[in-house]
């Protein structure tokens, strides 16, 4: 239908797209829904622009879903180059959706820079992702590149990490061992924590690392007779 000579229809998928720039978190959240809610390959790269910006943990979750309900073939290339961006925000959250496809094909842009970024967010996006992407074979190899990474940050990226190399199962233990009888006391507490999760998975991690902590404080530095004996 035309009015004016001008398609009434027209201007639609404009102002769908305009709502991702939009002022208000609740319009950019309504437009990130529609946009979800009827796929089409032309809105990926707009989708994509927004996750690199976007300040509202909310539009955030709803930007991810928009992409992951179009076609990987669609969204794969754009998110392999996200994860090369110099803009951090946009490394994680294309990391993130890479984890929520979960299609192997993107196992190669898990890089040992993206498992060690230098911004805890990305870092931990890249773990998921990797958890989620490894191929067969590749865990142990995976369980060492995060085992350089213990004793890094606060509790809750310690226990992303954690999480990461109880997932990869039994093939994290000798890194895990390694890192027991690290010289750095973070590296053997989160080390001890780790080990105690994947013992028990339903031990709470802050009980875990609170135990692990007070073995390391009393056991000293590794190698000792103490030390030795704290993990039997």
């Amino acid at each position: 239908m035309t009015m004016g000579g001008q398609d009434t229809d027209a201007p639609r998928e404009p102002r769908v797209l305009q709502g991702l720039e939009d002022s208000r978190a609740s319009v950019r959240l309504r437009a990130a829904l529609a946009l979800g809610t009827a796929p089409d390959p032309c809105y990926v790269d707009k989708l994509l622009e927004r996750c690199a910006v976007e300040d509202e943990f909310f539009v955030l979750d709803m930007l991810t879903w928009a992409l992951t309900r179009h076609p990987v073939s669609s969204t794969l290339p754009g998110l392999l180059r996200e994860v090369r961006s110099t803009r951090a925000q946009a490394r994680g959250q294309a990391l993130h959706t890479l984890s929520k496809l979960g299609d192997r094909r993107a196992w190669p842009a898990i890089t040992r820079a993206l498992l060690c970024d230098a911004d805890e967010e990305v870092a931990k996006s890249a773990w998921r992702a990797a958890v989620v992407l490894v191929p067969e074979g590749e865990e142990a190899a995976l369980a060492a590149v995060l085992a350089t990474q213990l004793g890094r940050g606060e509790r809750a990226t310690q226990l992303s990490l954690s999480q990461a190399l109880v997932a990869l199962g039994e093939v994290s233990v000798p890194c895990l061992r390694a890192a027991a009888q690290a010289g750095d006391p973070r590296v053997r507490a989160h080390a001890h924590a780790t080990q105690r999760l994947l013992r028990d998975p339903d031990a709470g991690f802050e009980w875990a690392i609170d135990q692990a902590r007070r073995v390391v404080a009393l056991t000293g530095a590794p190698g000792t007779d103490g030390g030795n004996r704290a993990d039997r």
